[in-house]
Formats: C-alpha cells, structure tokens, sequence
C-alpha cells in the first residue's frame, strides 16, 4: 500500500537517494532540503526519473522552515537531517560542539514535535529516526557527533515509549560507515580549527583514524534498506545496517559490562 512519506534532509546522501527509491516504488514523497540549489537539483533529477516529488526548503534550525511541516498531510516522518564534524572531543570548539548539536539534537526534536502534534490529531503515524552505528558504540575523533547521535537513541527510544497510547510507532534506521561523501567532509572539519603548534592531540593519530575511510560501504544497499524498512507496517525498533556492523555493534555493548579504566 503506498503510503505519503514525510522526509528531511533529502538534498543528499541517503536521504536522497531514498526518497528517490520510494517515489519509484510508488510512495508519495515529501522531500525537505536545507538550501534552495538542493531544491532545484532534486526536482531535475526526479523529473528526469519521471518522478513526482513535492520538495520544500527545510532548515531544521529556521522555526518558519519547521513550522511548514504543518501543512502536509502524511502518514510516516522521517527525521534523517544531520550534519557532522569529527575531532578531538578535549580540544573541539565549543561553538561547533554546539552547533551539532543544534541541527543533530535541537532541530530533530523540533521537526519531530510536528510531526507528533500531526500524528497525534490523525491517530495514527510513524516516526523514523535516521540516527547511526555512532549512537550505539564510540570511537575516537567522532565523540562531537557521536554525542548527538546518542542523544537521538534516547529521544527515539523515550518516544516510542510515549507515543505508544497515541498509536504512534516510533524507530530508528542505523547506517555503518557508507561512502556518500558525509564522513569525508567530517573528517576534513577539524582541520579547520587545528593547530598543530596549538593543539595537544597528535595530527599523526587523526590522520591514522581518517584511514578508517578507505574501506567505506556502497550506499546503494543502505539506501534499499531504507526504502525496505521505512514504509513496513511492522519492523525491529532498531535497524542497523549492514549486518557486520550490527554484529560489531552487539560486541561493542558487550564488552561494556566487562570494561575498567
């Protein structure tokens, strides 16, 4: 049954490319991107697929972009916006830690209240969370980030809780490491602020965590894996893919219970 799919962040990534592959399936696609070039570049592109998709400048941070959600009508809301910077969490800027934030935390929070007041009068809706194998299990140079994405898992999971007697489902779609271009651009952020006459943290050990990179997934199995789970009737709370990094993920929290400093 096709459903109307409500998603932001689709100006690029996997959040592009899935609201290309469920307009294919037939999904009526609500598409929110950040600028206005994205805006154009996504109309070409799904006209030239033979695509109907309703795009909509969307900048989670910008409370009149936020309150546009307002005006639609849809069954499922897909809260994928997100920005990311990797660095040093002893030595990030606190005005980019903060900014993260603002987009990954503040701005998701504020688009999925929307959503819920839409849900809440309909009766019925479904919240997907695009949060990240970073928000289960941490690692070095990717603590600003990975801080939001944690966040996202507890806003996800308290909501799902919450939103239970309102017939509202809520989960959340957990990407591994995927070659779009969005880690490489993280990974290049610090080098915007670092000083390595300044600065503590060695360059060489940045530089040796950034070779991580090199082994990156194709998106193309992400994006099928979205547009498998996102309009599902029923589905895990959590999606992690692919399933090397779930299993990764599993022993991660594991080995929680058993570490000491």
């Amino acid at each position: 049954m096709a459903k109307t799919i409500f998603i932001t962040g689709a100006g690029s990534g996997l959040g592009k490319g899935a609201a290309l592959g469920l307009a294919e399936k037939g999904h009526k696609i609500i598409a929110g991107v950040e600028i206005l070039p994205q805006k154009t570049d996504l109309i070409r592109e799904a006209e030239e697929r033979g695509l109907e998709i309703e795009v909509l400048k969307l900048d989670i941070t910008n409370p009149r972009d936020v309150s546009r959600i307002e005006d639609y009508d849809f069954d499922i809301f897909v809260a994928n916006a997100a920005i990311n910077e990797e660095g040093p969490l002893a030595e990030v800027p606190m005005d980019r830690f903060r900014a993260l934030f603002e987009v990954n935390v503040f701005g998701t929070l504020a688009t999925a209240q929307e959503a819920i007041r839409h849900f809440v009068k309909k009766g019925s809706g479904k919240i997907i969370f695009t949060s990240s194998m970073a928000g289960i299990a941490a690692s070095k140079f990717v603590g600003p980030y990975s801080a939001t994405k944690h966040a996202i898992e507890a806003l996800a999971e308290t909501l799902r809780k919450e939103m239970k007697d309102f017939g509202i489902q809520v989960a959340t779609i957990n990407p591994g490491t995927f070659e779009t271009g969005f880690n490489r651009r993280a990974a290049e952020e610090k080098w915007e602020w670092y000083d390595q006459d300044k600065n503590f943290t060695p360059k060489e050990s940045m530089e040796k965590a950034e070779e991580g990179l090199k082994d990156q997934y194709d998106p193309e199995g992400m994006i099928e894996k979205m547009i498998e789970i996102i309009p599902a009737d029923h589905h895990k709370f959590r999606t992690v893919y692919p399933e090397a990094t779930e299993e990764q993920l599993k022993k991660t929290q594991k080995e929680r219970w058993e570490m000491e400093i």
